[in-house]
């Protein structure tokens, strides 16, 4: 390698609430010699990054702008209620949309959910993220409606969150810019799809291995020595050819 050569790195983007530990992991062991870098990136930001060339490949949350970018889809999140531990959310298993009519429920700037109409009553003022909106929870301000992986990464102990229906979902995908498919970047995409070291894309198979016949109880084939016959007759497959039946020899008179 000379001076102006760079070694190949893998640079990888994720938004809040994705946990790429398990991807990087085996990454690491399937390509040792080559590093991957970790990117956080807000969701909003994500495909931008992207587009900028900031990393190889991202997990954002859909949905995006597929102009440029090729993404494939990889999860669906369930949407939970975070609210205090004290409020009348955490008696039961599940809240629907509608039962948070009453309720003032917080909207941040950097909201994931695709919503066609919000529900609860609107705060004042919009939190800037997910991350204010949650301290404002823990103060008895409102409740927040987010993606489950989003109040696992912003969990405290006086609050609690439950399953919400009839909300809009939240959709995970690993993406990358279309004109950058790389094959670091098809290295990645087979890992996360759960392909094995064999069968990664773009590797041909091994040719098949033909059989070997049964050997004979001895262990080895045995060929015929030149000239003898095998003894078998191939009308009746015996071990001697058939002769028709004699009679009983006459005596002399």
């Amino acid at each position: 390698m000379t001076g102006s050569e760079v070694p190949p790195t893998f640079r990888l983007a994720y938004v809040p609430g994705v946990t790429p530990t398990k991807w990087v992991r085996i990454w690491n062991e399937r390509l040792p010699d080559i590093p991957l870098t970790l990117v956080p990136v807000s969701a909003t930001e994500a495909s931008d990054v992207l587009r900028a060339g900031g990393a190889d490949a991202g997990f954002v949350r859909l949905p995006i702008d597929r102009t440029d970018l090729s993404a494939i889809p990889l999860y669906t999140e369930t949407t939970v209620v975070v609210a205090p531990k004290d409020h009348v959310v955490a008696a039961v298993d599940e809240v629907s949309a509608e039962d948070l009519a009453d309720d003032i429920v917080l909207h941040p700037l950097d909201d994931t959910l695709d919503w066609e109409r919000r529900p609860g009553k609107p705060a004042n003022e919009r939190p800037a993220t997910t991350a204010d909106a949650i301290e404002l929870v823990a103060a008895g301000v409102g409740l927040l409606v987010v993606p489950q992986s989003l109040a696992r990464l912003h969990h405290r102990k006086d609050l609690t969150y439950r399953p919400v229906s009839g909300a809009p979902e939240s959709r995970i995908a690993l993406s990358w810019p279309e004109d950058e498919t790389t094959d670091l970047v098809e290295e990645f995409i087979g890992i996360v799809r759960g392909r094995t070291v064999n069968s990664s894309r773009g590797r041909s198979p091994a040719p098949a291995q033909p059989k070997n016949k049964r050997p004979d109880k001895d262990g080895a084939r045995r060929k015929p020595a030149a000239g003898k016959s095998t003894g078998k007759s191939p009308r009746t497959g015996s071990g001697a050819p058939k002769v028709g039946k004699r009679g009983k020899p006459r005596r002399r008179p």
